[in-house]
């Protein structure tokens, strides 16, 4: 069987779907790296909403999704961006899914983390103390139900700080109160524009400094740093940099198999966006480090097995995460429907329209090649059925 599908031009050219699944089961905890995938969250497609309007979620298939991540040894980390926080998924909706997610980590015996923000503020200009509030608000919540508390950039705090101590202020009153150590998370403007200038400087040189003097000021409160600038360079100085006990999480969509094996200095763990639709791939290639047999497991055949499963997945994580960035959860959605982790290719705030029908397609062929889907004639059948919507017969 062959599909015709649309390139960037307008053309339409034949391709060949692959015949059978990458051999991928489930198994246990991972143990040589620390592995967050960044969970999507999936849209009630029956909900009479409009995009500007509270989200509706199919809380059933969503709670599906992350039983599929914990049955591959994988953490989730919830309510992140790729839960489309701030781009359809309000406060409300957020806590809602931290509460469920959180609860189902406990019966299913799964790691979790979830994001701490101050997107419940809406006032354009809010003062340094509502956004300190509103971080209690969001960190409360989620001490409560017993997950592991990301510390997320904030746009509040990016609109409202002047100086660098504004954040130094803020992160030592959260850390100084958080019950168990947090992750902080610093996520760049490459994928979402309302960031630049975080820590108190367009200068990432001076915004690393201010990080690390939070870090430094509370070594025993941080569990990692993450990092999600698209910047390998960087990401490993910062490592290099951070006190013993302190992990550095990788963000970074472009270039994590380099990042997540290291080098001989050290290596990063992991809390990705594209480890959603890569889960089990992801999960298989750690287990190569994770039986490598040595303390840091950077043997050369753990790691040459662990880039032999991971690095043919760049091609299409870079895809999936080109610009404008903020849209990849677009993709993601998609990837998710065509493996049949839900029914349809609806997103809440109508977010399925943001990608083109050829950054689609591209994204099936890309991941099809790859052996992602279960079922590759479901798939298949399924991105079919997309074309037909817009006008492209088989």
């Amino acid at each position: 069987m062959t599909i015709r599908l649309p390139d960037a031009d307008g053309t339409l050219r034949t391709y060949e779907p692959r015949a059978e699944p990458l051999a991928l089961t489930p198994g246990g905890g991972l143990t040589s790296r620390t592995v967050f995938a960044a969970a999507h969250v999936v849209a009630d497609p029956y909900a009479d909403v409009t995009p500007d309007g509270p989200a509706a979620v199919d809380w059933d298939t969503t709670l599906a999704f992350r039983r599929h991540l914990w049955s591959h040894g994988l953490g989730v980390a919830e309510a992140m961006d790729t839960a489309q926080r701030g781009m359809g998924l309000d406060w409300a909706g957020a806590a809602e899914l931290i509460r469920r997610s959180a609860a189902e980590a406990r019966a299913d015996g799964g790691r979790i983390a979830c994001g701490v923000g101050t997107d419940q503020l809406t006032a354009p200009a809010p003062t340094l103390a509502e956004v300190r509030a509103a971080y209690e608000e969001q960190l409360a919540l989620v001490e409560e139900c017993g997950a592991r508390a990301v510390l997320m950039a904030s746009r509040a705090l990016a609109a409202t700080a002047t100086t660098p101590d504004d954040y130094l202020d803020v992160y030592g009153h959260l850390l100084r109160q958080a019950a168990e150590p947090v992750i902080l998370h610093w996520l760049g403007p490459v994928f979402d524009p309302a960031l630049h200038g975080y820590w108190g400087a367009s200068d990432l040189d001076a915004a690393t400094n201010v990080l690390l003097e939070v870090v430094a000021a509370h070594p025993s409160k941080v569990d990692g740093v993450k990092i999600s600038l698209l910047d390998a360079g960087r990401e490993i100085a910062l490592r290099r940099r951070l006190p013993d006990g302190v992990r550095c999480y990788t963000g970074d969509d472009f270039h994590y198999p380099e990042l997540i094996a290291g080098d001989d200095q050290g290596f990063s763990h992991a809390l990705l966006g594209v480890f959603d639709p890569l889960g089990p791939l992801a999960a298989q290639a750690v287990r190569a480090l994770d039986t490598a047999g040595t303390a840091d497991a950077r043997d050369a055949g753990g790691t040459a097995g662990f880039r032999a499963l991971l690095d043919p997945t760049v091609e299409l994580s870079r895809h999936l995460f080109q610009a404008p960035t903020r849209f990849y959860k677009t993709g993601v959605v998609f990837l998710a429907w065509l493996a049949g982790h839900q029914d349809h290719f609806t997103m809440i705030g109508g977010l399925q329209s943001a990608r083109s029908l050829p950054h689609l397609t591209r994204a099936y062929e890309l991941a099809d090649g790859l052996g992602l889907f279960p079922d590759p004639e479901r798939a298949e059948d399924r991105t079919k059925d997309l074309l037909a919507l817009y006008g492209v017969t088989q």
